[in-house]
């Protein structure tokens, strides 16, 4: 079976960075397209970036050009690098995975879920 677990939450202040990892068990990440997700609270989840096997990516434009996300085959792991951080930005970060490549980052269209990280942004 495949496990996602994500790790390197925590509270930080405007205007920071923080990088959230996701470590993939029970499959080689190269044969996974990865993303992720995020929800705040009281509100909807929502797309946050995507990363397909061969390295492309796609992002939200809420974070595009301050989120980066990457992954390394070596370890089995995906990053979120998360920089000029803001209060909107508080959310429970959850990564995703799905074995085709193809441009529908809905939540639906991922098979493989992580349980969340809580990242926190005081303003």
């Amino acid at each position: 079976q495949v496990q996602l677990m994500e790790s390197g939450g925590g509270l930080v202040q405007a205007g920071d960075s923080l990088r959230l990892s996701c470590l993939v068990s029970g499959r080689n990440l190269n044969s996974l397209a990865m993303a992720w997700f995020r929800q705040a609270p009281g509100s909807r989840r929502e797309f946050v970036a995507h990363i397909n096997r061969g390295g492309s990516t796609a992002y939200a434009d809420s974070v595009k050009d301050r989120f980066t996300i990457s992954r390394d085959n070596f370890k089995n792991m995906a990053f979120l690098e998360m920089s000029s951080l803001k209060p909107e930005d508080t959310a429970v970060y959850t990564c995703a995975g799905r074995n085709l490549e193809y441009s529908d980052y809905s939540a639906r269209e991922y098979e493989f879920w992580g349980e969340g990280a809580q990242v926190v942004v005081s303003s």
